[in-house]
């Protein structure tokens, strides 16, 4: 079959609202299930790469951490604010959690299955235009992120709540861009036709720009580091989660990693396959081809981005915010574009020439790679020191951060404290000339 043509194998002729109610519950509990064990992987993770145990105490290995964190949540003291809108205060959190839990249900977990003499696809709801839904849902969320931070009435949540929007607009961008190239390449935006579009490996070689682009954008629209500018500590104390105690935090807490298992399953789709066995597995064991061994690859495969991320929070630094906002509008999106384009490109041409779609994509990776290659070799040019005068840290009535070149002025605290430290040797000094 031709690379880029999405044939559809799943059907849902014989969908009874029985087995949709069973699919659903199976993707609550698996969610719920999942960020327990998501806390457990990212917090032993973190403390290997650290160099610390991590939780071991509550239970074996400290699995029953995460559970004894969400018995303390449920139980514990939830204050309310007098000066917050109380139905936009409550609501928040509840929108952002039930977004998260949405995304899920269009994502394929494997084709077909026999249950109960039905047969059934291996998902909640499909549709010609799937992943336009999920990027819809994932837009809806932002906005209880933002309501909670202005419903609050405190500044730290408001400000908070303003970086996410500026976020969220500049990496949606990016990520829908990355997207778009997927939509070319299978010809719909059905989750299920692409992953049936998805038939080598030369796959994602020729949407590996596209898979990059996507990835730094899923960090960002989940708020994970090196991107947490909406709930960095040094400077919102936690963001629009400032004023919000018990089950109201629990629920943008839960929400965020349900959100990172969501991103995780939209890279597995979109461009890992899905859940289809990884290649060159797919041909050499006879086992896969049992439907039910979809769900498994599709787990392993979902883990194993969450793994990426856990080991990118305990390597990286916080960026700047002028650094965050540059790399998203001067990087991410121009390049999603032009290899936007480029993809439409590799679509079209075998129409024109006769040669085969996989041929250009090869083509296509070893001129990216070669680029890459020389852009690694250039030597780095570091930056002029600016000098533009002495540094005026409250320029503007804000508190400003000194540019490279530029040091901060000595504070008047330590002033008065060096003159106050010296000042009783000088009278000393003069009491002693006195007396003579």
């Amino acid at each position: 079959m031709n690379l880029l043509t999405a044939v559809n194998t799943t059907d849902f002729s014989q969908e009874t609202w029985w087995i949709s109610l069973i699919k659903a519950v199976i993707i609550l509990v698996l969610l719920i299930v999942g960020v327990i064990m998501q806390l457990w992987v990212e917090r032993r993770g973190l403390g290997r790469i650290q160099t610390r145990p991590g939780p071991n105490v509550r239970g074996p290995f400290g699995l029953l951490q995460a559970v004894a964190d969400a018995g303390k949540l449920v139980f514990k003291e939830d204050f309310w604010l007098k000066g917050a809108d109380k139905f936009l205060y409550v609501l928040s959190p509840l929108l952002v959690a039930f977004t998260a839990f949405a995304v899920l249900a269009i994502i394929p977990m494997g084709p077909n299955v026999t249950i109960g003499g039905i047969s059934t696809p291996l998902q909640l709801f499909d549709s010609p235009v799937a992943t336009l839904v999920v990027l819809a849902i994932s837009s809806v969320g932002v906005y209880g992120i933002v309501l909670g931070g202005w419903s609050a009435g405190s500044p730290y949540p408001l400000l908070g709540s303003v970086r996410s929007t500026a976020q969220v607009i500049s990496y949606e961008l990016a990520m829908g861009t990355s997207l778009v190239s997927v939509f070319i390449m299978a010809g719909s935006m059905s989750t299920s036709k692409i992953v049936e579009a998805q038939q080598d490996p030369t796959w994602l070689l020729g949407l590996l720009p596209a898979f990059i682009v996507y990835v730094i954008a899923a960090f960002g629209e989940t708020n994970r580091l090196p991107f947490d500018l909406t709930e960095c500590e040094g400077e919102l104390v936690a963001g629009h989660q400032t004023e919000y105690s018990g089950m109201k935090f629990a629920w943008f807490y839960l929400a965020e990693y349900l959100n990172i298992m969501n991103v995780s399953a939209v890279a597995v789709t979109m461009f890992l396959g899905g859940w289809k066995a990884p290649w060159p597995w797919d041909f050499m064991n006879p086992l896969t081809g049992s439907p039910w061994w979809g769900v498994l690859w599709f787990g392993i495969k979902v883990w194993a981005m969450f793994a990426f991320f856990v080991w990118v929070r305990g390597t990286l630094v916080r960026f700047r915010y002028d650094q965050f906002m540059d790399l998203g509008w001067k990087v991410l999106i121009p390049v999603g574009f032009v290899w936007m384009i480029a993809v439409a490109w590799i679509k079209a041409l075998p129409l024109f020439f006769n040669f085969s779609s996989t041929q250009v994509l090869i083509a296509v990776a070893v001129v990216c790679v070669v680029l890459l290659v020389i852009v690694l070799l250039i030597p780095v040019k570091k930056p002029r020191p600016v000098d533009n005068g002495p540094f005026d840290p409250m320029r503007d009535g804000f508190p400003v951060p000194p540019l490279p070149g530029q040091t901060l002025p000595d504070s008047p605290r330590a002033g008065r404290i060096k003159v106050a430290a010296s000042a009783p040797v000088e009278a000393a000094i003069s009491d002693g000339k006195d007396e003579k």
